[in-house]
């Protein structure tokens, strides 16, 4: 990273486009804590994830929105990699463009293989994935797309699969949350950052 780079990451620009429909606000018009957050995942991530920029409309639901996250990835059952399979599998049957393309490079990256993000994007269930995490799938997909089906015997199925209690908790939690976001990107019209499509491909 250049000296110019590095101050970028330090000192980042929202981009304008980030979301569609509704503004963008200036970084310097942001509450030094939603400034500092914004810095330390541009510093991280090597350029500003857009989603900082969009969820920055509403500084306190910014606020909330990424706690949860941070909740969601830090206390948990689950791996890094299961989270983010939940995510684009979620993402897939949802059509949300921001977190299929966003979340589909964590997947790349956390589960170090560059074709698992566009198996579960087109078809979580032909993915190269084993039958514990299929299981998983299943179940974020069900509660997805048919919550009032989701019944004992699909909690049996993850506890038979070998998840703990605890990581069925996280299993819902995780596929709550990202219904949640992936109506909200699609409502504001998000749009990922180019720099998310390659990520992770090599």
């Amino acid at each position: 990273m250049t000296e110019s780079e590095a101050d970028d990451a330090v000192d980042p620009e929202l981009r304008d486009d980030a979301m569609k429909r509704f503004p963008v606000p200036d970084l310097e018009d942001l509450p030094e804590d939603l400034r500092e957050r914004i810095a330390e995942e541009t510093e991280r991530a090597g350029f500003t994830p857009n989603v900082f920029a969009a969820m920055a409309y509403k500084p306190s639901q910014f606020r909330a929105f990424f706690d949860y996250h941070d909740a969601l990835v830090e206390d948990t059952a689950l791996e890094r990699e299961e989270i983010e399979m939940i995510v684009v599998a979620v993402s897939g049957v949802n059509h949300c463009y921001y977190c299929n393309v966003a979340h589909g490079a964590l997947v790349r990256i956390y589960a170090e293989d560059p074709l698992l993000a566009d198996q579960l994007v087109a078809n979580y269930r032909t993915a190269d994935i084993n039958d514990a995490h299929r299981t998983m799938l299943d179940v974020a997909v069900k509660l997805t797309e048919r919550p009032t089906e989701v019944e004992p015997d699909d909690l049996e199925a993850l506890l038979e699969a070998g998840f703990s209690e605890e990581a069925l908790w996280d299993i819902a939690s995780v596929t709550a949350f990202y219904n949640l976001s992936n109506r909200l990107a699609m409502f504001a019209d998000m749009r990922p950052n180019e720099e998310f499509h390659t990520l992770g491909r090599e």
